[in-house]
């Protein structure tokens, strides 16, 4: 498509009422408050289940580990919701990417864990 095409689909959608800039960051913002919901959970049923469980120290290691990761979770999420609060929409680093996507499988493969 040429530029005068692309600028001329630009101003059609924009006359017409599209896309609003405004609420990519919004769905993303809601997307982080979701997952850290979730890993909320994860970690509140990982301690729930170490308290009932026996003691043992694999227990107290496993919980304390998963506290750890949402701890870590959080704050990455918290510190993305806080940029795109911002306005500064620049995507997300690839290490604080990783950090959270190991975060998550990591979280998940203990809430598996813990239903096993």
């Amino acid at each position: 498509m040429s530029s005068a095409g692309a600028a001329g689909a630009a101003g059609a959608a924009g006359a017409d009422g599209g896309r609003d800039p405004g609420l990519q960051p919004e769905r993303t913002r809601l997307a982080w408050r979701r997952t850290t919901l979730t890993c909320t959970v994860t970690a509140v049923l990982a301690v729930r289940q170490a308290l009932r469980g026996t003691g043992s120290g694999v227990e107290i290691a496993g919980t304390a580990f998963i506290v750890l990761v949402w701890l870590v979770f959080t704050g990455l999420a918290h510190r993305r919701i806080r940029e795109l609060a911002a306005s500064r929409t620049a995507g997300l680093a690839p290490r604080r990417a990783l950090a959270a996507t190991l975060c998550t499988v990591a979280l998940a493969v203990f809430a598996l864990a813990v239903i096993i």
